[in-house]
C-alpha cells in the first residue's frame, strides 16, 4: 500500500507541476505578482494532493512570528517539499536557489519570471555579490527572502552544515530573519521513493533582530534552527510510532 500511494502521488505531483507550466503559460505574460498568486495557488494543490494521496498532513506554526513586510527567513532543508510548501505561507516569496535551475526549459522560465534569487553556488565571491545585490532587490520591493543556510537537502540527523550566504545577506539586507525548523525528512526522504504517512510540522521561530555581528548571528541561527528541528524530529517520530 506504501508504494501504491507513494507511486501516484509521486505520479501526481508531476503531472500537476506540468500542468501548471503548460495549461498556465499564460502567467509568464502577467503581472509577476499576479504570476506569484498562481505559483502559490500549485503550491497549495500539491499540499492537497500529498494528503489526499499520499496521507501527508501538514502543521504549520509560529506564523505570527513573520511580521509584514520585507524580511528574511532561514531555516532547514531536508526535502524537495519545503520548496513548495513555504510559498504560500507569505505573500511575496523570493527563494535563493541554484542558477541550474533556471537552465531547465520552461521551469527556468518561470522561475526568471517570478524573480527567484538564482545563485551559481560555484562561482566564489562573485556569487556571493549576485545574492546579496538580488537580496537587496528583493527587500527593496517588499518581498520576504528565503534562503536555505545548508544551501542543500539534508537528512534529519546529519550534522549541521551552514554556510555563509544567510549570514551575509542578514549584514546587507538590515531586516529581521525568522528562523524555522521542520521534519519534513522523515515523511518525504530525500532521493527515496517512498513517502511516508503522517503530519510535517514547519515551525517558525522566534525572529532575530537586526543588527547583530555576523558571528552573532550565525551562532544564534544555528543553535536555534537545529534545537527546534531536534525537537520536530523527535516529536515525529514518535508520532510514527504510535
Amino acid at each position: 500500500m506504501l508504494a501504491l500511494r507513494s507511486l501516484a502521488f509521486n505520479a501526481m505531483f508531476y503531472i500537476n507541476l506540468i500542468a501548471f507550466l503548460v495549461v498556465g503559460a499564460e502567467f509568464y505574460l502577467t503581472p509577476r505578482k499576479w504570476s506569484i498568486r498562481a505559483l502559490q495557488t500549485w503550491a497549495r494543490a500539491s499540499q492537497w494532493w500529498l494528503k489526499v494521496l499520499a496521507g501527508i498532513a501538514v502543521e504549520v506554526r509560529g506564523l505570527e512570528n513573520i511580521p509584514a513586510g520585507p524580511v528574511l527567513i532561514a531555516g532547514k532543508h531536508q526535502s524537495l517539499f519545503e520548496t513548495f510548501a513555504l510559498l504560500p505561507l507569505v505573500d511575496d516569496p523570493a527563494m535563493v536557489l541554484k542558477r541550474e535551475l533556471t537552465w531547465i526549459p520552461v521551469f527556468g522560465w518561470f522561475a526568471l519570471k517570478f524573480r527567484m534569487i538564482a545563485v551559481d553556488r560555484g562561482a566564489g565571491a562573485q556569487a556571493l555579490r549576485s545574492l546579496i545585490r538580488q537580496g537587496q532587490e528583493a527587500i527593496a520591493i517588499g518581498r520576504q527572502v528565503i534562503i536555505f543556510p545548508e544551501g542543500t537537502r539534508r537528512a534529519p540527523d546529519a550534522p549541521p552544515d551552514y554556510k555563509v550566504g544567510a549570514g551575509a545577506l542578514y549584514l546587507k539586507l538590515g531586516v529581521a530573519c525568522v528562523p524555522f525548523a521542520l521534519n519534513s525528512g522523515l515523511y518525504w526522504p530525500r532521493r527515496r521513493f517512498a513517502r511516508f504517512p503522517g503530519t510535517i510540522i514547519i515551525e517558525f521561530l522566534t525572529p532575530i533582530e537586526a543588527g547583530l555581528d555576523r558571528k552573532t548571528f550565525a551562532a544564534r541561527l544555528e543553535a536555534t534552527v537545529e534545537t527546534a528541528t531536534a525537537r520536530l524530529v523527535a516529536e515525529g517520530r514518535a508520532a510514527m510510532a504510535r
